[in-house]
């Protein structure tokens, strides 16, 4: 069973290590700068300003998985991105080990619904373009591309796409 909860704070040390190991499978496929600037990014404090819940995906009492859920209108990405006015998930990462047991899918939902909890209507993202098997899974969430927001954080022609999800069947 999968218990999403609120990270303690005696335990972000082990979810950024957690987090690093998660995305350490691109280092071989992206150029070394591009893989310096997201080992910063996922590695930062980012995840503990104001307002950001950073979550945990906890199985038989061990965190699987983690994510950090920021609060619309917030510098999320370091200037390189205009604040939004709705929610992103960022820094979703799952333990080697234990993929492929739903766990980012565990974590994706909490978001959605604390988003919607606090009367959102989108819940937004970006990923690097590499991250195949993400971007999988937000489409099949029914994220849509929004161009316009991707960004390029090593000025190495890999970009970072936004996505975001209309809570809104209309629009979806």
């Amino acid at each position: 069973m999968i218990t999403i909860r609120t990270a303690r704070k005696k335990e972000i040390p082990l979810i950024r290590k957690q987090r690093l190991q998660a995305y350490e499978e691109h280092i071989n496929t992206i150029p070394a700068k591009h893989w310096q600037a997201l080992k910063k990014a996922i590695t930062s404090d980012s995840d503990e300003q104001p307002g950001v819940e950073l979550l945990v995906a906890e199985v038989d009492g061990e965190i699987a998985g983690s994510t950090a859920l920021f609060p619309a209108k917030t510098d999320a990405y370091d200037g390189l991105v205009d604040e939004l006015d709705y929610p992103e998930i960022r820094v979703l990462a799952v333990a080697p080990d234990a993929r492929g047991k739903g766990i980012a899918s565990a974590l994706v939902d909490e978001c959605i619904r604390l988003a919607k909890q606090k009367g959102y209507h989108y819940i937004g993202l970006h990923t690097g373009e590499f991250m195949h098997n993400a971007i999988a899974l937000y489409e099949r969430y029914g994220f849509k591309r929004l161009p316009e927001y991707d960004f390029e954080p090593a000025d190495d022609g890999i970009i970072v796409k936004a996505f975001r999800l209309s809570f809104n069947q209309d629009e979806n």
